[in-house]
């Protein structure tokens, strides 16, 4: 292994400020968090796990990192992750990803979609009502977590998102949120930091809402052509259902430009229906959307088609990483694994095999060589 490498690795972590009392710890700070990374790539899902196969791998380890005391015990582990500022750990993993990605340059603009999933382990009290909600940042085309920030119930999401858009580099991106985070101010923030939004409309702006829907209705009985809307339609068939999806888009007609002025930099209405049909049975929902991108159809398409992706990613958190059944909940030791597992899942698909998720950070346990080329490229 390249001594630049490990050196990278000390780089990007030299900003995690270490919070415990000096000469009282045993451990350093940057051999625990290495640690921490490797295990969860390998398949620990918490402190116990992350001892044990720090004791298996101890001697693969110290290749990269000094442990004058022995592999920790789960108790300073825990307490490490738990006292860690989480906006600096963010950081570091996210310089420590930066110096490994391999994405592509483009001139298209990147989605970032922003929702929000509650860790329901995390909860304290008998009732289980204070688990903590952690609101997230995915670009969804490169597979990676830009940013999160923990809140403690699902109705404070709207406040987070101010905070996770400070924490990124908006230029060059379209910021999709649903219904919850359509808000003036948040619209504000995106355009004042160089980017592009492109949010769901429901009825916390009613009438704008209803402005939105009569436009395309009125649309469709003049004609979708005949009054300048785009639109496009895609179908979909696999796993026993059929899907179809139809996507429309115009400029901001003259009848709602009042209600529109208070958005910022809007220049588009869109619509999207999806018809889905299994088991002989039929569902369908429509939704609509505010933008402030001119009306490209086949944007605006792949807009709200990957702002799903993140759902896609809560998935993985709960099926490959057991992220809902974890009863981690000291300090922000629930927001700090959180990310960790989401900068994992970066990693692995960084890796262009066909295994599965699953399968990778299995072979990651048993296979040391594959390790090494998740944490350090090559």
């Amino acid at each position: 292994m390249a001594v630049d490498q490990v050196v990278s690795f000390e780089s990007c972590f030299e900003i995690v400020s270490d919070p415990r009392v000096q000469g009282r710890s045993y451990h350093p700070l940057n051999s625990v968090l290495f640690l921490v990374v490797a295990a969860v790539i390998s398949g620990a899902d918490g402190p116990a796990e992350i001892e044990d196969f720090g004791k298996q791998r101890q001697d693969w380890l110290e290749q990269f990192i000094d442990f004058p005391y022995g592999i920790p015990s789960h108790d300073p582990i825990g307490r490490i992750l738990s006292i860690v500022k989480p906006a600096e750990f963010q950081k570091a993993l996210l310089a420590w990803l930066s110096e490994l990605r391999r994405t592509p340059a483009g001139d298209s603009p990147i989605v970032v979609p922003i929702d929000g999933k509650t860790a329901r382990g995390s909860y304290t009290d008998e009732k289980k009502t204070n688990a903590i909600h952690i609101v997230s940042a995915w670009a969804t085309d490169h597979g990676i977590t830009l940013g999160q920030v923990a809140v403690d119930a699902k109705s404070n999401e709207i406040t987070a998102v101010p905070q996770l858009l400070d924490m990124m580099e908006l230029e060059g991106t379209i910021v999709t949120l649903d219904a919850m985070g359509c808000q003036k101010a948040i619209a504000k923030k995106v355009v004042e930091g160089g980017g592009d939004y492109t949010f769901a409309i429901k009825d916390n702006h009613p009438k704008l809402a209803a402005a939105v829907e009569k436009a395309f209705l009125d649309a469709y009985e003049e004609g979708l052509v005949e009054s300048g809307f785009r639109s496009k339609t895609v179908h979909e068939r696999g796993h026993g259902r059929e899907e179809m999806r139809s996507y429309c888009v115009t400029s901001v007609p003259e009848s709602m430009k009042a209600l529109a002025k208070a958005w910022p930099e809007i220049k588009s209405i869109g619509q999207a229906i999806n018809v889905t049909t299994s088991g002989g049975k039929e569902t369908s929902e429509t939704r609509y959307y505010i933008s402030s991108r001119a009306p490209k159809v086949s944007e605006f398409s792949q807009s709200v088609r990957k702002h799903w992706g993140i759902e896609s990613m809560h998935w993985v958190l709960d099926v490959v990483f057991g992220e809902d059944a974890s009863r981690i909940r000291t300090g922000h030791a629930v927001e700090n694994m959180s990310f960790t597992k989401k900068f994992v899942i970066s990693l692995l698909k960084q890796d262009t095999s066909k295994t599965s998720l699953k399968g990778k950070r299995k072979r990651a346990g048993w296979n040391t060589d594959f390790l090494q080329k998740l944490m350090f490229g090559g």
